[in-house]
């Protein structure tokens, strides 16, 4: 399998095999990221196609990144998503997951697992309805599409301290919401 940076560097020279490569790596996590924050799998298909649009003319441009394609595409989406269109408060259903402490690490992690519906249900209502856009696009790209902190930040265009605030206010809200649903 091709490294990023290897298809990156013949995406530069227009390698038609290197640019399917990269669209077929990347489109379709792209498209369930728009789905989730959109909720409209033709405004998602249209944010996939507007991020690689600007990914060739960038290219093009010789403005391409230099490393870590991934985030860059990302940061398309964001700033595609966050500069061109509303946030509605429904938003798409997100594979069953659980969020779970990680010992060894410390850090907060999404496992997948069908179990816990409730648990799910609750996540999903409080996701949508109790927190800000920020805390939003930062809980979706840290724990459901996997970013670090510091990739989140980029993506973002905000500092890792900020990203870490966000974070946690956004997981506060996350548990103060599911409490008052588990007590009511």
């Amino acid at each position: 399998m091709e490294t990023d940076l290897s298809l990156l560097d013949a995406a530069r020279r227009m390698d038609q095999q290197a640019l399917a490569a990269i669209f077929d790596r990347y489109a379709t996590d792209l498209y369930n990221y728009a789905l989730r924050l959109r909720n409209d799998p033709l405004k998602a298909d249209n944010v996939v196609g507007d991020v690689f649009a600007q990914f060739l003319q960038q290219l093009a441009a010789g403005k391409e990144p230099k490393t870590n394609l991934r985030s860059h595409l990302y940061k398309i989406a964001y700033r595609l998503i966050a500069d061109g269109l509303q946030f509605s408060h429904r938003e798409a259903s997100l594979e069953f997951a659980d969020f779970e402490l990680d010992n060894e690490e410390g850090q907060y992690s999404m496992a997948s697992s069908p179990g816990n519906q409730t648990l799910m249900e609750g996540l999903i209502f409080a996701i949508r309805n109790h927190l800000t856009a920020n805390q939003r696009n930062v809980i979706i790209l840290r724990f459901m599409e996997d970013f670090s902190l510091r990739e989140t930040a980029e993506i973002v265009g905000k500092g890792v301290g900020s990203v870490k605030a966000i974070q946690s206010r956004g997981i506060a809200k996350l548990c103060k919401a599911l409490d008052q649903k588990v007590m009511t």
